[in-house]
This record gives C-alpha cells, structure tokens and sequence, in this order.
C-alpha cells in the first residue's frame, strides 16, 4: 500500500512542500530513503524504527522504501523523522485518517518523543502560502509556528500523542497564541551611551549613523572606547517592526539559532566576527549555501573590529550587499539569496602599532608601514562608507568626572523621530531609510539650499570626490536635516556631513 505525507523542505530561507511518498511490499527485510536526503535524514531509518515500536506500534518487517520528492531537491535534517513514520503507519493499516490538507514537520526521539526542530518558520509560512490549512510540529515549536496566520497549528508531544488525535481516540488542542509580541518583548540593552565618558564627536556620528542606516568606521587609538561604542549602537537604534523581528526570526531559525524562551526575535542582531571568519562564513556559503555573518546582522548591525586585519577577499566582498542589501550565493547546485541590509560598523588604529598621531605615546611605525596598512582597505570599499570618525584617547578628567553623558533612551528618541520622517517621505515605496535611497530618490528629496550647494561644489573639486561619494553626501546631508527637522538641506547640515569624509594620512 502507498501512502503519502506532506513535509516540507528549507531552500535558503524559503520552503518548498515535500511529499514523502511510502511503500511497503513483499520480500526481504529492508529500509531505504531515496530523494537525495542527507546523513541526517538516512540516520532517520534507526530513529523511526525505534520511535515506532515504543510508541507500541508494529514496525512492518518488511521492503519499505520512502521517497521524498522531487527527487532533484536536496533535503536535509531530521524534520523528516515524523512524516516517514506517519506514511509507514498508514502504509502498514495501523493508521487511518485523510492528510490531505496537512503538513508534518518533526524529529523523532527513540522513544517517540517529539523534539525541536531548525526552520519550522519558513516551512509553516511556505504550507499557509500553498493553501494548506493544518500544520503539525513539536510541542516546543508551535510558539515559533504560531507567528504565521491563517493556519491551524496542532503541538504534538509525541508519535503516539499524534496519532491518537488522528485515530479520532483523543484530541490535540489547537494551538492560539495570544500574546501581542511587540508588547510582550521589550529589547534590553547592555550598553548604554551614558556611561561612555567624553567622545561626543563619536557620539553625535553614532546618532546621524542609526537616524540613516548609514555605514561607519571608526579610527582610534587601543583603549579610546571605539567597540565599546559600536556595542552601544543597537541602544539608539528604531526598535524593530513585526514585520521585520519576522524576517530576523527566519533567518536564526534556519540556522538553529533561535532562543528557546524567545520565539521571536525582538532585538535588533549584533554580530561582531572575528578578523580570521572565512569568505563563506561572513558573506555566506558550503557546498549547500547557508546564510553568513551579513545575513545574521539583517535589520542591524555588523561590527568588524580591527578592520584591516580581514583578508582582502573576504572585505571585498561585502561591497555588492552594501549596495544592494542582498547577497547572492551561487554554487554548482544552484543559486540562493539571502537578505543582507545590515549597517556596517568599522573600527580601526591609525597604523599598525595603533599610536599614530597620539599626543602621549610615540608611533613605531614607518610611512611605509603606516601606507601598507591602510591600503589593506580597498578604494571602493571606503567609498560606500558614509563616516568616518577619528576617536581620540581620553583624558583622566573626564574619564574622572561624575556627570553622566546623555542616555541611549533619549538618543533613540531623536533617532525614531527622524525614522519616522523618512518612513512618510518614502511611502508607497519599497525604501525604508535615507541610505537606500537612489540617485532618483536623491534627485526628489535632498533639496539643497544655494550657499549648501556652493560649498558641495567647492568640496567635490578640492577632495576629487567620485559620483558614489557626491550622493552620499547627499543622503548624509539629508539625515543631519531629518535630525534637524529641516525640509532642506542647509549648510551646517552640509559641512556636517562634508568633515565625515575620509581623509588619507599623509
């Protein structure tokens, strides 16, 4: 007897349904799974053989065959143990019921115990879109299943929990959640700007950055404050929309990095790798593409300490997803993209020992040390850099002094205002912030008054800037002005934005 159960599959962060397809016939004992599956899903033979038969069911000791199709798609992990061991029951007569209409996602424990399962999100939200109306998962996922609507969701503990409720001998309760997400979670900071003694230069670039999503790197003595103030900018930073916490959730979902007790994500993500991640690890990658580091940080912020020290292909390659807020991973099986529209946050010394131009210790390097490791940074990519900040070291009165710097809390205010501005200047279109705009968007909203453009004009022939550079002093200029609450672009907000150039060491 053939039966067939609905399953679903993760490809990049989107799903895509599998019918695992069982047959059970005459001859010698065996088990085998077709459908181009994984390590972990061959291993599903052992763990179904078992959770079946302690769940007091019969395993048939007979040809089983299980293909999971299409059998062009890869498939992997182990949320294909439950459907495989509902399609064997049904095959084998100990199970009756019409699954038409529903999707089974589950790993199996040996005693048949349900366990929790990487990418439930995507695979509910794909069986809502292709019309099914009923979705099984573990127990511990219906709070991460619930976050899509329009389905009916049904937590099962166990296989024989399970198959009970489709028997019709007792029933799972359907799971609704009741819980307003953005009421329930509230973002908690560990660093705040208040505690962050001098440094208001930094400070004020940190402000323009968030009001804007635009990219930053910070250039400093060791010890000046540069990565305790790149922690601090998810304090100031818009909380994020449903919509967004949604796409953030999926992407740690796939790769299992969702918190237990947090079904969703309400925080926006700070990622800080280290200068020796591989290529694939920060753009993304394997021979089955999986999302990076860029990926990880959508929605937030992507922190690179000691930014030179990255290998120049690795940093290279961040210039296409700066621009284009998605990266694109192709391999011989295919092409996957993955959502990329994080906030770049550098941090850097002026030269390799890291004294160069301090006031209190020397500098031991040589100019041709000093050019080699600035050259580590590639023209281009210092151009998609909207500010550029020097962070000086800190001098013992203030470090000394009991007056507290302004909180993040009233930062964020300001920050969420100017958010706001450009959410209604850019309605009805797909562009949520003043650094995504283009050279259309430029055109239309960053109206500059006459004495503001003298001095852009005076500082695009004595700097050589690049068109990229002139536009993005544009959309630099008009964040200072949102923060401003000024419709034009005036010339303090110009020179603001003009001293955030990168200026080369002589």
């Amino acid at each position: 007897m053939l039966a067939k159960v609905k399953s679903a599959a993760v490809v990049g962060l989107e799903g895509a349904i599998v019918e695992v397809e069982v047959d059970i016939s005459p001859g010698l004992p065996s088990f085998a799974i077709v459908g181009l599956p994984d390590k972990a899903i061959q291993e599903a033979k052992e763990r179904v053989r078992s959770a079946i038969r302690n769940s007091y069911y019969k395993f048939p000791n007979r040809r089983i065959t299980v293909n999971l199709a299409p059998a062009d798609l890869r498939k992997e992990g182990p949320a294909y143990d439950l459907p495989i061991a509902i399609g064997i029951l049904i095959s084998s007569g100990q199970l009756n019921a019409d699954l038409t209409n529903s999707i089974f996602i589950g790993e199996l424990s040996l005693d048949g115990k349900l366990r929790h399962t990487h990418g439930v999100l995507p695979m509910v939200a794909l069986a809502r879109d292709k019309g099914l109306a009923t979705v099984f998962v573990p127990s511990d996922d219906a709070k991460e299943a619930s976050l899509v609507d329009d389905i009916h969701i049904f937590p099962a503990e166990s296989l024989a929990q399970l198959v009970a409720h489709l028997q019709g001998d007792s029933s799972i309760p359907e799971y609704r959640s009741e819980i307003d997400w953005e009421q329930e979670f509230h973002p908690t900071y560990t660093f705040d700007l208040t505690y962050i003694k001098g440094q208001e230069h930094a400070k004020r670039a940190l402000e323009i950055a968030a009001a804007g999503r635009h990219n930053i790197l910070m250039c400093g003595p060791p010890g000046s404050g540069k990565t305790m103030l790149a922690r601090s900018l998810p304090s100031i930073l818009p909380p994020l929309t449903l919509e967004e916490a949604i796409e953030v959730t999926k992407i740690y979902s796939v790769c299992g990095l969702l918190p237990r007790d947090a079904p969703i994500i309400m925080e926006r993500p700070f990622r800080a790798p280290h200068y020796t991640i591989s290529h694939a690890g920060l753009v993304g990658g394997g021979q089955w593409p999986r999302p990076g580091e860029i990926s990880l940080g959508h929605h937030g912020v992507l922190f690179l300490d000691e930014f030179p020290e990255f290998g120049h292909a690795t940093l290279e390659s961040l210039r296409q997803p700066m621009e284009d807020r998605t990266v694109t991973v192709s391999r011989a099986h295919g092409s996957v993209t993955f959502p990329a529209s994080f906030m770049l946050v550098a941090a850097m010394n002026p030269c390799p020992c890291g004294y160069y131009g301090d006031p209190f210790k020397e500098c031991k390097c040589s100019p041709g040390e000093i050019s080699r490791y600035h050259k580590r940074i590639s023209g281009p990519l210092l151009d998609r850099i909207d500010i550029f900040v020097d962070v000086p070291h800190i001098d013992y009165e203030k470090l000394t002094d009991d007056r507290m710097g302004e909180s993040s809390e009233k930062i964020r205010a300001r920050v969420k205002a100017a958010h706001e501005i450009q959410l209604r200047r850019f309605q009805g279109t797909k562009l949520t912030c003043n650094a995504d705009m283009t050279p259309k968007e430029v055109k239309e909203f960053c109206i500059v008054e006459p004495a503001a453009q003298s001095l852009l004009r005076a500082a695009m022939k004595q700097l050589h800037l690049t068109g990229r550079a002139f536009h993005r002093i544009l959309k630099l200029s008009r964040t200072i002005a949102d923060l401003g609450h000024s419709d034009i672009i005036k010339t303090h907000h110009m020179a603001e934005a003009l001293q955030y150039r990168y200026k080369e060491i002589a």
